[in-house]
C-alpha cells in the first residue's frame, strides 16, 4: 500500500439501505450531514444507500425489480443543463 494516500479520519458511520430499511455500523471516511441514533444510544453520521448486499438480487438469490428508472431520473436531474 502506498503511504500518504489514504484518509486518516475514519470514524463510525451508520449505513442504511433505503430499499428495505436494513442498517449497519462500520468505519468510513464518507461525509454526511444527517445523523441517526444507533442501538448503543450514540449518534452517528448516516449514509443512505439505494441498494446493499441485503437487497441486491445477486446476494439474496431472488429476482427483485430494482428501480433503475428512479436512478436515471435522478442522474438527468443532477446533470441537466441550467
Amino acid at each position: 500500500m502506498k503511504q500518504g494516500i489514504h484518509p486518516e479520519d475514519y470514524r463510525f458511520v451508520v449505513f442504511k439501505d433505503m430499499s428495505n430499511g436494513t442498517t449497519f455500523l462500520t468505519r468510513s471516511a464518507a461525509l454526511s450531514k444527517e445523523t441517526i441514533k444507533w442501538e448503543d444510544g450514540n449518534e452517528y453520521p448516516l449514509i443512505k444507500l439505494e441498494i446493499s448486499n441485503t437487497s441486491h438480487p445477486f446476494f439474496t438469490g431472488q429476482n427483485v425489480l430494482v428501480d433503475t428508472a428512479g436512478r436515471i431520473d435522478k442522474f438527468k436531474k443532477k446533470y441537466a443543463k441550467k
